[in-house]
C-alpha cells in the first residue's frame, strides 16, 4: 500500500515540487494528483524513476507500506 505521507516527506527532503516530479515522470501536474490521490497507482517504471529523481534510499515505506488493520 502506498504512503502517502513517507512520500511527501521525501518529496520535501529532496526540494521538489509536484511540477517538477509531474514533468520528470512525463505526466500531466493533474494525473500526479489523481495517482497520489488513489493509492499512488504508479507503474514500475514511475516507481523506479521516482526513487532515482528523490533520491529514495528505502522504497518500502513508500511504495510497499503494510496496511494497517
Amino acid at each position: 500500500m502506498f504512503n502517502y505521507t513517507e512520500f511527501k516527506v521525501q518529496v520535501v527532503r529532496a526540494h521538489k515540487t509536484n511540477k517538477e516530479i509531474a514533468e520528470y515522470l512525463g505526466i500531466d501536474e493533474s494525473t500526479l494528483w489523481r495517482k497520489l490521490q488513489n493509492n499512488g497507482s504508479f507503474t514500475r517504471e514511475e516507481i523506479s524513476k521516482l526513487i532515482m529523481f528523490l533520491d529514495i534510499e528505502d522504497p518500502k515505506p513508500i511504495f510497499f507500506a503494510e496496511e494497517l488493520a
